[in-house]
C-alpha cells in the first residue's frame, strides 16, 4: 500500500533502477490523484495488489536481463573492432585472431537474439493489456520495453557500421593488392567478384611471380574475411530490421518517454528543495512554539509571584 502522504507501507526490496521509477510512479499517480480529488480510498490510500507487484518483478527481471545482454554485445563489439584492427594490420591473420573473432560474433548473435526474443515477448504482452487501465505498471512496462528497443538497435547499429567499415577496408586491400599484380579493377567490377563468392576470379591471369604470390595471398584471405563478414550480417539482418521497425514506429513515444525523464528530473530537485524548506520551517516552527512557551511559564511565575505576594 501506498499512502497519499508519500509514506510506503509495503514494497520489494528494490534492486534496480527500474523498480524505483515504478515505485515513484505509483506515488506520483497517487498525489495527482489527491490533488484532483479522485483519491476514494481511506486515507487517500493506493492498494498495489499482491499478483501485480509479483508480476511487475517478474517484468523487472526480464528488462535486467535484456539490459544485460544488451551490455554483453557492446562490450564484444567494442573488442571486434581491435580484432579487426588486428587483421588489416597483417597481410593474413593468424588462425587465433579468426578463432576469436568468431567467438565474439557467436556471443553477439546468441545476446542478440536473447534481447530480441525477450522485447518481442514484452511487445506481445503489452498489444495483449489494450484493455487495461492507465496505470502506472503499464506506462514502466511500455516506457521500458521502448527505450531498451532503442538502446538495442543502437548497439546493433554500432556493430553493423563496424562490419561495414571493416568490409570497405578488406575491399579497399584487395583493391591494392590487384593493383600490385597489373590487374586493376573498378569499384563495380570488384564487387561483382565478391558477390560471385569465387577467390579464383582474383586471380585468374595473374602470372606467377615471389611477389605476386604474397599480393594472392592477401587477396584470398581478405576475401574469406569478406565471405565470413556477409555471412554474418545476412544472419542479423532480419532480427534488425525487425527491431528497427518497432523503434521507428514508436519513434513519438521514446520522444515522449526522454522529454518525461527530463521533466521529472526537475520534478525531483523541486521536490527534494522544496522538501527542505519545509522541513527548515518547521525547524523555525517548533523554535518559536518553544519561546512562546518559555514565555508564558515566565509569565505564569511571575504572575504567581505577584498574586502570591498580593495574598500574603
Amino acid at each position: 500500500m501506498l499512502s497519499g502522504n508519500f509514506e510506503l507501507y509495503f514494497c520489494p526490496p528494490l534492486r534496480s533502477v527500474p523498480q524505483i521509477v515504478y515505485v515513484f510512479s505509483l506515488k506520483l499517480d497517487c498525489w495527482k490523484d489527491k490533488l484532483h480529488g479522485k483519491s476514494d480510498a481511506p486515507g487517500d490510500a493506493v492498494e498495489v495488489s499482491m499478483e501485480s507487484e509479483a508480476f511487475m518483478d517478474d517484468f523487472f527481471a526480464q528488462i535486467e536481463d535484456i539490459r544485460t545482454s544488451i551490455d554483453k554485445i557492446d562490450e564484444s563489439v567494442t573488442e571486434i573492432k581491435k580484432l579487426y584492427s588486428t587483421i588489416l594490420s597483417a597481410p593474413t591473420s593468424e588462425q587465433k585472431t579468426q578463432d576469436d573473432l568468431e567467438a565474439l560474433t557467436n556471443e553477439i548473435k546468441k545476446s542478440a537474439n536473447n534481447a530480441r526474443n525477450k522485447l518481442k515477448t514484452i511487445e506481445r504482452q503489452l498489444e495483449s493489456n489494450t484493455d487495461e487501465r492507465a496505470s502506472a505498471d503499464l506506462r514502466i512496462r511500455k516506457s521500458q520495453h521502448a527505450i531498451l528497443a532503442k538502446k538495442f538497435v543502437e548497439v546493433m547499429t554500432k556493430y553493423n557500421e563496424a562490419q561495414v567499415d571493416f568490409r570497405d577496408k578488406s575491399k579497399g586491400r584487395i583493391a591494392r593488392q590487384l593493383e600490385i599484380t597489373g590487374k586493376a579493377t573498378t569499384d563495380d567490377e570488384l564487387e561483382e567478384m565478391l558477390e560471385g563468392g569465387n577467390s579464383a576470379v582474383f586471380t585468374a591471369g595473374i602470372m606467377d611471380s615471389k611477389i605476386n604470390q604474397q599480393a594472392l595471398n592477401e587477396i584470398e584471405a581478405r576475401h574469406k574475411d569478406i565471405m565470413r563478414l556477409e555471412s554474418s550480417i545476412k544472419e542479423l539482418h532480419d532480427m534488425f530490421v525487425d527491431i528497427a521497425m518497432l523503434v521507428e514506429n514508436q519513434g513519438g513515444m521514446i520522444d515522449r518517454i526522454e522529454s518525461n525523464m527530463d521533466q521529472s528530473v526537475g520534478f525531483v530537485e523541486r521536490a527534494v528543495a522544496d522538501t527542505k524548506k519545509a522541513a527548515k520551517f518547521q525547524q523555525e516552527a517548533r523554535r518559536k512554539q518553544m519561546m512562546i512557551f518559555c514565555c508564558c511559564v515566565v509569565l505564569a511565575l511571575i504572575v504567581g509571584s505577584f498574586l502570591y505576594s498580593f495574598i500574603k
